[in-house]
């Protein structure tokens, strides 16, 4: 085993009011159609909007268990996929709630069809949010070329949504070789680190990342939820200068 789980898992975990966490099962990179022996920790963000509906924030891999107790929380609405590399259980929990919206991030279609995953995506994120939760919630589409994402931003709260755009990986939880290589690549606890995939395509972006990034600033977030990693409970805005300023050379 290389990795140590968030226990306990499946279970809703609450962060603030109306929005919480779930630590999900172990997931399993997959390159060229060959799954690496890298287990890594998965969790999902789930916000109880004013009118009862959930939102689902890259959801973790569906368990009637916790699907039962987020009914009891509220109506199953939204199915975010953030980046085209959070997808994999959407169709699941839409079988189980067939009257959810699946909400498709940018080439995240091409990529579900490519592994022969079938989603009924019915909605596509923007830049503004839509209606359904534009009152509660802002969003942003963050530059990273092919691993660009959405980060979002809740904001009774005070609390940023991040998917791959920041790793938090404690060390502690992983054996060698891959603690080796998580410290080598910067991703670790208690610094975390862009994710390695979109460092350059940043550099390459930095008009509009400079942008998104005054952006994540003017929402004055109080903590930063991860999906892979540690979460940053304090010190949100010094976590976005210190990890996004530093690959813009600010």
């Amino acid at each position: 085993m290389a990795a140590a789980r968030y226990e306990p898992i499946n279970v809703y975990k609450p962060v603030a009011a109306n929005i919480g966490v779930v630590d999900g099962p172990f997931e399993y990179l997959t390159v060229a159609g060959v799954r690496l022996p890298l287990p890594f920790t998965t969790r999902m963000t789930v916000v109880r909007l004013s009118n009862g509906d959930l939102f689902l924030h890259s959801p973790t891999k569906f368990d009637r268990r916790l699907a039962d107790e987020l009914e009891r929380i509220g109506t199953v609405r939204h199915l975010i996929s953030p980046n085209q590399f959070h997808y994999a259980h959407i169709g699941e929990w839409l079988k189980a709630f067939p009257d959810a919206v699946a909400w498709a991030s940018p080439g995240v279609r091409r990529r579900s069809r490519a592994r022969h995953v079938e989603i009924r995506f019915g909605r596509d994120l923007d830049r503004d949010p839509p209606d359904e939760w534009r009152n509660e919630l802002d969003q942003t589409l963050f530059p990273g070329g092919y691993f660009k994402e959405y980060i979002f931003f809740h904001r009774e709260s005070e609390s940023l949504i991040v998917t791959d755009a920041i790793v938090n990986i404690e060390l502690d939880k992983m054996d060698e070789p891959w603690r080796t290589f998580t410290r080598m690549s910067g991703m670790y606890h208690p610094r975390g680190q862009l994710f390695f995939g979109m460092r350059l395509p940043l550099l390459l972006q930095r008009k509009e990342a400079a942008a998104t990034i005054a952006k994540l600033h003017a929402w004055r977030p109080r903590r930063i939820l991860l999906s892979h990693g540690r979460c940053f409970d304090v010190g949100a805005d010094e976590v976005i200068r210190r990890i996004f300023g530093k690959h813009l050379g600010r």
